[in-house]
């Protein structure tokens, strides 16, 4: 026998209780309340109540290596986790503008099958040159449009 229990945004205890329940283990059973009430909101925050239907594809779980769960949060939005490259790189960006490219952020290649032989160090360094003036063409096209990161 089943129940038919109506489900709002304002009135989610119901849910709450239901996840309690199915996080209800030795691992994690310190954390239960905190896990539970982010898996409600994660849920909510991608439901459509109207249609009554759930995209579970559009929430991902993802674990960190030496991470407690104490440190869980749910994040609405786009984490990028990005080692620093250099240490003059800024270790927290707020606001940024980021740039989706769709295409490699490298030299193009030439669409035929091409061999390009080079005989000297000046015209070593003069392939080396034309691939830095292209990339700092394509980084100031970035610059203009605002992209930070």
């Amino acid at each position: 026998i089943s129940d038919t229990i109506s489900i709002s945004e304002n009135n989610n205890e119901f849910l709450h209780q239901t996840a309690r329940s199915t996080l209800n283990s030795k691992v994690i059973n310190r954390h239960r309340d905190e896990l539970a009430s982010i898996c409600v909101e994660a849920v909510l925050s991608v439901a459509d109540l109207e249609r009554k239907d759930v995209n579970l594809d559009l929430i991902k779980v993802e674990g960190k290596v030496g991470g407690k769960l104490a440190d869980t949060k749910l994040v609405r939005g786009i984490v990028l986790d990005k080692d620093i490259a250099h240490p003059q790189m800024p270790k927290t960006i707020h606001n940024p503008k980021i740039a989706v490219l769709t295409c490699p952020f490298e030299p193009p290649k030439p669409k035929t099958k091409h061999t390009q032989y080079v005989s000297s160090a000046e015209e070593m360094k003069k392939l080396h040159e034309l691939e830095q003036a292209y990339f700092r063409e394509q980084i100031d096209l970035l610059k203009k449009a605002g992209v930070t990161l």
